[in-house]
C-alpha cells in the first residue's frame, strides 16, 4: 500500500466518523425538539396525539377549576380567537392568574383536551414570551405592558 493510498484510507474513515457523528448528534436534537403553537394555529394543524409541544397564548378569565380530590387544575389557553381546554397536575407558579400569558408544556390528547407537564408563566408585569405576543399581535389582541 503506498503512502499516498493510506492517506486517502484514513481522510475517509475521518469523514465518515464525522457523518456518523453528525448524524447521531441531529437525532439527538430531533428527540428534544418541541414545537410552539397559538390556539388557532393548533386547530389549523394536524398535530397527532401525543406529541410534545408548547401551547401559549392568556389564561382565559373565569376557567381556571381545581379539584381538590385530584390535585388536578383544568384551565383554557387562549388567544382571543379559539381556546384550548390544559389540564395539569402539579404545582403552579406563583404568578399565574386569569388574564396573564402562560406557556404549557405538554401533548394533546385524543379528544382535544391539552395534557401538560410543564406551566411556565411571565415573571413580570412588563415581560410576556416572545411566542406570546407573537401570537397575539396576529390575532389584534396584544397590550404592550412596556414603558419603551
Amino acid at each position: 500500500m503506498t503512502r499516498k493510498r493510506r492517506r486517502l484510507y484514513i481522510l475517509g474513515l475521518a469523514l465518515l466518523s464525522l457523518g456518523a457523528a453528525t448524524a447521531l448528534m441531529l437525532s439527538a436534537f430531533e428527540d428534544n425538539l418541541v414545537f410552539f403553537f397559538s390556539p388557532t394555529e393548533l386547530a389549523a394543524k394536524e398535530i397527532a396525539p401525543g406529541q410534545r409541544i408548547r401551547l401559549g397564548g392568556l389564561v382565559e378569565e373565569g376557567s381556571v377549576s381545581r379539584d381538590s380530590a385530584t390535585a388536578a387544575i383544568s384551565f383554557r389557553v387562549t388567544d382571543t380567537v379559539r381556546s384550548v381546554p390544559v389540564r395539569y397536575s402539579g404545582i403552579l407558579p406563583d404568578l399565574f392568574r386569569e388574564g396573564q400569558g402562560v406557556i404549557v408544556q405538554g401533548a394533546l390528547g385524543p379528544d382535544g383536551t391539552f395534557a401538560a407537564a410543564e406551566v411556565l408563566a411571565k415573571h413580570d408585569e412588563n415581560y410576556m414570551p416572545p411566542e406570546v405576543a407573537g401570537a397575539l399581535k396576529q390575532a389584534d389582541h396584544f397590550r404592550d405592558g412596556s414603558t419603551q
